[in-house]
């Protein structure tokens, strides 16, 4: 049973997701004794998401709420938390490059939560929705090649696509790796010179839908990731992330099998 202080909710997937008293917050990141940390709360030099908070029932939830202390940021050590990004074109998916290019470390709240890690990747010039994680169970049930989860892309390919050709990638392709499970493909627009075709995968093989459409004869000209599983990237702005909600960390944990 949990006191006064402290309340223990369940999210969607039955996680626990502890939200408590600010005082004990700050006491168990070692800040000050509960009793000091009321005293600092009340001193005003505790903010909450830059709001400064005096009163002694404030809860906070350390997953979430950014809180410091004297402009200091507190943080708890534990506590998974998963973010989307928008990926631009330009940037490698790595933490760290040596030659000094442009990484989606660069983009990401790494120094908040320093192991945060992407989940699995995108290339140079591709775009989109890409997930990171200091959960590696989560990562790890994401791109296991027997969870099979969905990944959607928007490709602008050259020349213009035929039904008798989106089939083949319906049916499965034959790749130097293998023949990729069957696909979901469709067209969007075509012109004389270029076709906008939506494809969803089942796996994640390395630069799989590029090498789909080269199969084809349609090189890609642009790769746009619009969707992982079940989340959508939605209208998130290019170069910005954002936290996953508890209903879409749920919906993550049962595509990945852990629910």
């Amino acid at each position: 049973m949990t006191d006064n202080k402290e309340s223990v909710d369940a999210n969607a997937c039955g996680q626990r997701v502890v939200v408590m008293r600010l005082q004990k917050f700050l006491a168990r990141a070692g800040v000050a004794s509960r009793r000091g940390s009321e005293n600092l709360m009340t001193d005003g030099r505790v903010r909450v998401n830059g709001e400064v908070k005096t009163e002694l029932g404030t809860k906070v939830d350390p997953r979430i709420d950014t809180v410091t202390v004297d402009g200091r940021e507190v943080r708890l050590a534990d506590g998974a938390v998963t973010i989307m990004l928008h990926k631009p074109a330009g940037y490698l998916t790595t933490m760290s490059d040596p030659y000094g290019r442009p990484t989606v470390a660069d983009l990401v709240p790494r120094d908040r939560y320093p192991g945060l890690f992407p989940v699995g990747r995108l290339d140079y010039d591709t775009t989109g929705l890409l997930l990171f994680s200091t959960d590696g169970e989560l990562g790890n049930g994401l791109l296991h090649p027997r969870k099979h989860v969905d990944k959607t892309y928007e490709a602008l390919v050259d020349g213009r696509v035929s039904e008798d050709e989106l089939q083949l990638l319906r049916d499965g392709v034959l790749l130097d790796d293998g023949i990729t499970l069957p696909a979901e493909a469709q067209l969007v627009k075509a012109s004389r010179s270029d076709s906008t075709v939506l494809i969803t995968i089942h796996e994640g093989r390395k630069r799989q839908v590029r090498r789909m459409c080269g199969f084809i004869g349609h090189p890609v000209i642009d790769l746009h990731r619009r969707s992982f599983g079940p989340l959508d990237l939605g209208n998130l702005p290019e170069g910005a992330w954002r936290m996953l909600d508890q209903e879409e960390e749920c919906a993550l944990r049962k595509a990945a099998g852990i629910a």
